[in-house]
């Protein structure tokens, strides 16, 4: 389920691991009720600050992706998944629109963003 983290990405590591959660869930990798590593497992596994691992959890509990059950741990949350797949629908639908508008600026017809999105799924 969490890969591993580029460190040299612009994206804070929490937002890394909150992106990962929420692509598992919305991908079907995590469904309701499956339990998520322990934040002191997962920052031993992605070499990466106890806190950092906590204020992700964190987050995703507030977005409402996780909850967490004292003394038990972190779960996904009841019945989350299609809201969950069509949050992460509306953000890369945010962030394409975005980009297919800097290609317009810069120029490009719609053939030619049609042919940069082709050669992204290529690679």
């Amino acid at each position: 389920m969490l890969k591993q983290l580029d460190m040299h990405s612009s994206d804070p590591v929490y937002t890394q691991i909150e992106k990962q959660v929420q692509f598992a869930i919305a991908s079907g990798q995590l469904k309701s009720g499956d339990a998520l590593p322990t934040v002191g497992e997962l920052s031993e596994r992605l070499n990466v600050n106890f806190n950092t691992v906590a204020k992700a959890y964190r987050d995703l509990q507030i977005m409402g992706w996780v909850n967490t059950q004292r003394y038990r741990g972190v779960f996904v949350s009841k019945d989350c998944e299609e809201r969950c797949r069509q949050h992460v629908h509306q953000r890369i639908l945010e962030q394409l629109s975005s980009r297919v508008a800097e290609g317009r600026a810069a120029g490009l017809n719609r053939q030619e963003i049609i042919e940069v999105i082709e050669q992204t799924f290529a690679e």
